[in-house]
């Protein structure tokens, strides 16, 4: 008797066993139904998420812009994890988006590859555009409701200009920069004959014009619809999507990440291009994932804003990075005199992914 005790008791302790290591096993593993889930979560229809744990990266960003909605597709509806990638996406005002992959504190950057210039100044690890995103100068201008040139023509605009307080974001930012080549090109002092208010958060533009602190703004959607809808300004009176292809708003990394760990960079790129060829053929699609990330705007706002961002081509149909629209980008810098250093295109671009994954 007391062996078939024995012998019940180490049966009994050989099943707890292995159910302890079924249930640890359910614990590091999703149920099929758990799975399905996971995969039916995104709208996008794309693959279930990769196998295995997701690699952490950070972008940082400069402020929260329509113009970067593939990034927050991407984010938002499963793309990267589809890649195996959990991203999260920063804002870092003032200019520290790009000083916050200097450090170290980011992965990744959205912005433009003039930034990058700048603060490969003496840098050993330089930051390095891997794709594009937005690929037209994504800033307009609008005039204090009821105002505005009496035609797009240069002597009519420099005319309105000239003695005007303009709202131009952060000095040495884009919208800051292109602001100042409009009037150099039209032939005024941007010092001398404009007073330019330089705010470091463009989030902030709306609010100064309605405080009367500006007459003139130049801004991004989704301010621009923003303005108008609450009634500060009218449609903008100038578009500097008209300079053509310009790197407005492109994704780089450090060149050691390209080095070190190129499987990681080609499968962000991957996600990006898949997400801009998406938003290219489906705009209700697109439309519903921007209403998600900017749940404040109105309906009639979203739309006004995806209709222009569609209207100017604003983003990148392949996610090349041409040397034209680098060049564009460059010879703002140069022309304002914010950066007069030489530089090349290899030195700030490397198209090796975006052409891998054609």
């Amino acid at each position: 008797m007391l062996r078939n005790r024995t012998w019940m008791a180490a049966l009994l302790c050989i099943c707890l066993v292995v159910l302890a290591a079924c249930g640890a096993k359910n614990a590091n593993n999703e149920s099929p139904a758990a799975s399905a889930g996971s995969a039916s979560a995104s709208a996008s229809g794309s693959a279930p998420a990769a196998d295995g744990p997701l690699k952490n990266l950070v972008i940082a960003e400069p402020l929260h812009s329509i113009g970067y909605l593939p990034l927050y597709i991407a984010q938002r509806d499963g793309y990267f994890k589809k890649y195996g990638l959990n991203v999260k996406v920063i804002t870092a005002a003032g200019g520290t988006h790009v000083t916050a992959v200097v450090s170290g504190d980011a992965w990744g950057v959205i912005g433009g590859p003039e930034s990058n210039a700048m603060a490969n100044r003496k840098n050993d690890d330089p930051i390095i555009s891997v794709v594009n995103v937005v690929n037209r100068a994504n800033v307009y201008l609008m005039a204090k409701k009821g105002t505005g040139p009496k035609s797009d023509s240069p002597e009519d605009l420099k005319a309105f200009l000239q003695g005007k307080k303009l709202i131009v974001g952060r000095h040495g930012g884009t919208p800051n920069l292109l602001s100042r080549y409009l009037l150099i090109q039209l032939g005024l002092d941007p010092d001398k004959d404009t007073q330019l208010l330089e705010p470091a958060d463009s989030a902030a533009v709306v609010a100064m014009m309605q405080s009367g602190a500006g007459e003139i703004a130049n801004g991004a959607e989704p301010q621009v619809s923003d303005g108008i809808s609450k009634g500060v300004w009218d449609e903008p009176f100038y578009k500097f999507h008209s300079l053509g292809d310009y790197a407005y708003s492109v994704l780089s990394v450090k060149k050691s990440s390209i080095e070190k760990d190129p499987d990681t960079v080609q499968k962000f790129v991957d996600a990006i291009l898949e997400v801009l060829k998406k938003v290219q053929e489906d705009h209700e699609y697109a439309t519903a994932q921007a209403k998600l990330e900017f749940p404040t705007m109105t309906d009639e706002a979203l739309k006004a804003s995806m209709d222009r961002a569609y209207a100017d081509e604003l983003w990148s149909p392949d996610g090349q990075i041409s040397e034209q629209a680098l060049k564009n980008d460059m010879d703002v810098m140069q022309t304002t005199k914010i950066f007069t250093d030489p530089y090349t295109y290899d030195g700030l671009v490397d198209m090796q992914f975006v052409n891998h994954a054609k």
